[in-house]
């Protein structure tokens, strides 16, 4: 039998995406969950981590940046690929490159527009509904060198009514990335890794 597409989850807060990534990959005998990073202590990630029996760490923000640490601890864990759900910061080169083409990051609006530096969660929604877009959505894309730029996998839209906040679109938004997220992934996989 194949040895299974082992993935390593990156994220920052709540971890609702990294949960729902959890849940429809828990029964697979082909894809398995392996480790969960996060660069915040207390986020509510590190407990979906921990009640599912997944390793979980805390990332050392200089090792990130300024080695090869990260890298050596993905190859020990025999990671296949990598899964940004909601993790703030850019990811360096060195690790780009070591993943090519397995970097896989979810973004709320609609690539090209709203992206780039800042641009995150509320961040996202307050420009889109500043900007009286009539409709905003997800983006699934590889990862590269620049923030929110490598290729689309998948886009998603949802309509943005006259009277959304912020907070409103956000949950709209939500729902189209539990919705497609983890097929996305699996998608790909099956694509990839054939």
């Amino acid at each position: 039998m194949k040895e299974p597409i082992n993935i390593a989850i990156f994220a920052s807060g709540a971890g609702s995406n990294a949960e729902k990534i959890i849940q429809y990959f828990r029964h697979s005998n082909s894809i398995k969950i392996v480790l969960v990073l996060c660069n915040k202590p207390g986020a509510r990630v590190l407990e979906i981590a921990a009640q599912n029996h997944i390793e979980s760490l805390i990332i050392n923000k200089n090792d990130f940046f300024g080695s090869d640490y990260y890298i050596s601890l993905l190859k020990d864990r025999n990671t296949d690929l990598i899964i940004l759900a909601g993790f703030l910061w850019k990811i360096p080169e060195n690790l780009i490159h070591a993943f090519p083409e397995r970097i896989i990051n979810i973004h709320p609006a609609l690539l090209p527009k709203y992206g780039g530096k800042g641009m995150y969660g509320h961040f996202v929604h307050d420009a889109v509904i500043a900007a009286h877009d009539k409709e905003s959505g997800i983006t699934i894309h590889l990862v590269d060198e620049l923030y929110d730029h490598g290729r689309h996998l998948f886009q998603a839209t949802c309509k943005v009514d006259d009277n959304d906040t912020a907070e409103s679109l956000a949950e709209k938004i939500h729902y189209l990335e539990h919705l497609h997220f983890p097929v996305v992934i699996d998608e790909y996989i099956k694509e990839y890794f054939k």
